[in-house]
This record gives structure tokens, C-alpha cells and sequence, in this order.
């Protein structure tokens, strides 16, 4: 009969330590009690270093690969968490491999379709995958303790200006300073402190894309959040501070027409909460202190803390004509409402096609239209009367609306579609299994943006119903 063997180690440490070579051996020794048992070369399979609580594993695939083929019938794994540390994943493949007619045996405990040995598989899957939460958690604070000891680099990623040494990039004692990124911080950094007058951050930024000087991210155009970004980081002056931000979930919206976006945003903690790593100064203490100075300065007089004009409806307008929220803008002396895409520098601007070619809407007229509008609902209430019989017939529902409800629904089946054929493609062969999982991951993310579109699109659309649904009385 023939079989197949899988090993996994999870780090590169328990590589080093021989611990999938000991899985090997058992293995081997297992495979020796049984003498009608034959194992091919191309059958053993093995993960150095590779995380049991993804799918996505070179030795798994080729594995899967060759189970699909019928190539074995049995495959011997030490135990389950060695397979997936997921119990659902333990399932998924157990289930495809027997699709296959390939039967899994795990050598700690021999597993049967009794109830017993099943209930036992599932519970050593649950305590695997509580295991891998409590070494992630084992882990993160072992980062905290050396990252306050100073023995680790708060940076995934080397702050522009620093190059990171390729064997130990965490070390803080490996850090040297690139000697051409460098410069172009000292120079940011006297443009913004010393320069007569001293320059803009947009200026700063215009003249940086002008020179084509790249960005930390290596593209050819600076916007000015990434020259605030540098400005505002104290890991310039030799501390390297981690903690400063943490995740949380979006608050905000695009525009006062749209819902509050999925996703997260990060938010900056208090300086106290800070973990500084000394790392070579690029700038001195002064030429930092300096620049936070003029931010903060700036920061007071920037137009949102302006408290010279009154805007009632600052927050509220959005364009008619491309649908972004409105800004208020002062000229000459009159108060206006002005689209957003006017607003935008041609630096951080990325919409195609130009600007918005809306007008600028006087402050003092619009506002003085919408008090007229609400000042009349408030004097007749026949008109909430008419508009509420007008929504329990449906003309709130915007034709639009349904169009674009009808339009994701039909894009939603065709992604379906599209699915199916891939999967078929892959099943004759006709696509490799990177082709077919590249494309796999592409029409999941399609169908996950369609779907959230959709979910807003019903919840609007709920929002209708439920307001024609209200009882009204005069």
C-alpha cells in the first residue's frame, strides 16, 4: 500500500532544534512496524518553518496535489495540531484527502469513525487552536519586554534615512544610517526650520517631487502627509519609539451621503505610553523641538480652528455633482461651501479626470434656504403628512437605488460563475495551482467588496422602509 508522511515545524528555531527531524523518525519508525506499507520519495512531505494556522504551506500544497493525483492511501501525521492547528482546517482536509480515498492516521492516537475518537479529535483541535492564541500572546509580550528593555527595533520596516543590517533586523545595535536617504531628511528639516522664509510642508513636498527625489515608498510624487509623518517622528533625533498608535475602528465617513467605511484607523497614544530604542540621531534635539514648534503653530491656526466665521452646515453638505463632502472656505471676505476636490493639491490628489467643476455655493444663501425649508415643515405639518404618504408608496425608494441594487446583485452571480469555471480550468489541468489560487484570492476580494456594497445598498434602502413604516398624527 502506498503511503505518504507529513512533518511541520512552526519557527525557524524549532527547525534548528531538529524537532521535524524527530517527527520524521517516528514517522519512519511507525512505517517499519508495517511491512505491506511502501513509501516513495516523492511522497514525503515536510514544513520548515511554515505557521499550522494557514493553509497556505509549500509542502501542504504539493501534498494535495499529489492526494488529488490518488497517488498514496494513507497518509501518517505524529498528531492533529502537526496537520492544521485550526480544528475547521483539520476537518477540510481531512474530509478532501478521503474524497481522494486517502485515509489519515495520526500515530499519537489512532483515530476511527467511532463517536468517542472523533469527539477526542475535536477536542485536541479546540485545545490546538487555544494554544496558538496563547503562544500569540506569549510572543507579543515577550516583544513588549524586549522592546522596553531595548534589545528589539519598534520597526517592522527601517524609517527613511536608516538601513537595517539583512541577518538580524531587529537588533537596535545593527542600525546604521544611509548616507543618501540622510540627507534628504537633514534637508527636509531645514527647509521646514531654517530656510528664509522657511518653506510649506506642500512646498517642501512640491519641491521634493520636482527634484524627483523618491519617497519612502519609492514612488515619484510626496504628499504632504508623508513630510508631516517624517517631521513629527522623533525616531530622527536617536529614539526609536514604539506604542505610539493603536488600532481602532473607523469613526468617520467620506462624505455626509455615505455610511461609516469598514476597516480601522489608527490613533496616536500619550507620549507617556511611548517605548523608546536608541538608534543613531540624524538631527539634534533643537532642529526637532524647532519643527514641533511650527506644527503646533500651525495646527492652532489651521482653518478648522477657525472661529472667525460661522458655518451651520459645516459637516453636512456634500457636492452635487461628484458626491465628496463640501469645505468651507472664506474669499474676500464672503463665507462659502466649496467641494472637497477643489481642495486637494495637485500633489495628494489621485482622482482621475480632473477637477470637480462645481461652483463655489455662498454660505450665507445656502444656509439661509435650508432654515426656510425647515422653518416651513416646522409651521406645516402637512408637508411631513404628504412626504410620509409618499414614502409607504415607494417614491422614496430611488429608482437608482434598485438599478444599482440589480447591478451588484448580477456582478455577485457572475463572480459565482466565474469561480466555477476557474475551478474547472484547475481541475483539468489547464492552470497551475499559483495561477488558480491568485485568481481564487482576486474574485474573493471582488465578491467581498460587492457584498459590502450590497449590505449598504439594503441597509439604505431599510432606512427608507422603516421610515414610511413610522406612525404620523396631526
Amino acid at each position: 500500500m502506498e503511503i505518504a508522511i507529513y512533518a511541520r515545524v512552526s519557527t525557524n528555531r524549532q527547525q534548528l532544534q531538529q524537532n521535524i527531524e524527530q517527527q520524521m523518525e517516528r514517522l519512519r519508525t511507525h512505517l517499519g512496524e508495517h511491512s505491506d506499507w511502501h513509501l516513495a520519495p516523492e511522497n514525503l512531505f515536510r514544513d520548515d518553518g511554515s505557521s499550522g494556522a494557514k493553509l497556505s504551506r509549500p509542502g501542504l500544497d504539493r501534498l494535495r496535489d499529489r492526494a488529488a493525483q490518488r497517488a498514496f492511501s494513507l497518509l501518517l501525521v505524529t498528531a492533529p495540531d502537526r496537520l492544521a492547528r485550526n480544528y475547521v482546517h483539520q476537518v477540510l482536509l481531512i474530509e478532501e484527502l478521503s474524497k481522494h480515498g486517502c485515509r489519515v492516521e495520526f500515530i499519537e492516537r489512532p483515530m476511527s469513525d467511532d463517536p468517542h475518537d472523533q469527539l477526542v479529535l475535536q477536542i485536541r483541535g479546540a485545545v490546538a487552536e487555544y494554544e496558538r492564541g496563547l503562544i500569540g500572546d506569549r510572543m507579543r509580550r515577550g516583544r513588549l519586554a524586549r522592546l522596553r528593555a531595548g534589545q528589539l527595533l519598534p520597526w517592522t520596516t527601517p524609517l527613511y534615512g536608516y538601513q537595517l543590517d539583512a541577518e538580524r533586523p531587529r537588533d537596535p545595535s545593527r542600525v546604521r544610517i544611509d548616507p543618501v536617504a540622510s540627507e534628504i531628511v537633514r534637508q527636509i528639516f531645514a527647509w521646514y526650520t531654517e530656510s528664509e522664509p522657511p518653506l510649506t510642508l506642500y512646498q517642501i513636498a512640491c519641491r521634493l517631487t520636482r527634484s524627483q527625489v523618491p519617497t519612502p515608498s519609492g514612488r515619484t510624487t510626496w504628499n504632504v502627509a508623508t513630510v508631516r509623518g517624517m517631521l513629527r517622528n522623533p525616531g530622527y533625533t536617536g529614539q526609536a519609539c514604539g506604542c505610539r498608535e493603536r488600532q481602532q475602528s473607523a469613526r468617520q465617513r467620506r462624505s455626509p451621503l455615505l455610511p461609516v467605511g469598514a476597516g480601522g484607523s489608527k490613533r496616536p497614544t500619550p507620549p507617556e505610553e511611548w517605548i523608546a530604542v536608541s538608534v543613531p540621531p540624524i538631527i539634534s534635539q533643537e532642529t526637532f523641538a524647532a519643527a514641533q514648534a511650527r506644527l503646533e503653530v500651525n495646527l492652532r491656526m489651521a482653518r478648522r480652528h477657525n472661529t472667525a466665521h460661522q458655518y451651520l452646515l459645516r459637516g453636512l453638505v456634500s457636492c452635487g455633482r461628484c458626491g465628496l463632502a463640501c469645505l468651507s472656505r472664506e474669499r474676500g471676505g464672503y463665507r462659502y461651501y466649496v467641494c472637497r476636490d477643489k481642495g486637494i493639491t495637485e500633489v495628494n490628489r489621485a482622482r482621475p479626470g480632473g477637477r470637480c467643476q462645481s461652483r463655489f455655493a455662498p454660505a450665507a444663501g445656502l444656509e439661509g434656504l435650508v432654515w426656510q425649508d425647515l422653518s416651513r415643515l416646522l409651521t406645516e405639518p402637512a408637508l411631513v403628512t404628504q412626504a410620509l404618504d409618499r414614502a409607504r408608496a415607494g417614491e422614496w425608494l430611488p429608482q437608482a437605488l434598485q438599478a444599482q441594487r440589480e447591478n451588484l446583485t448580477r456582478a455577485l452571480r457572475q463572480s459565482e460563475r466565474q469561480q466555477s469555471r476557474l475551478l474547472d480550468l484547475y481541475l483539468a489541468e489547464a492552470i497551475g495551482r499559483a495561477e488558480f489560487e491568485r485568481k481564487r484570492d482576486e474574485l474573493a476580494r471582488t465578491r467581498g467588496g460587492l457584498s459590502q456594497q450590497l449590505k449598504e445598498l439594503e441597509a439604505q434602502a431599510q432606512k427608507q422602509l422603516d421610515l414610511a413604516a413610522l406612525p404620523f398624527r396631526d
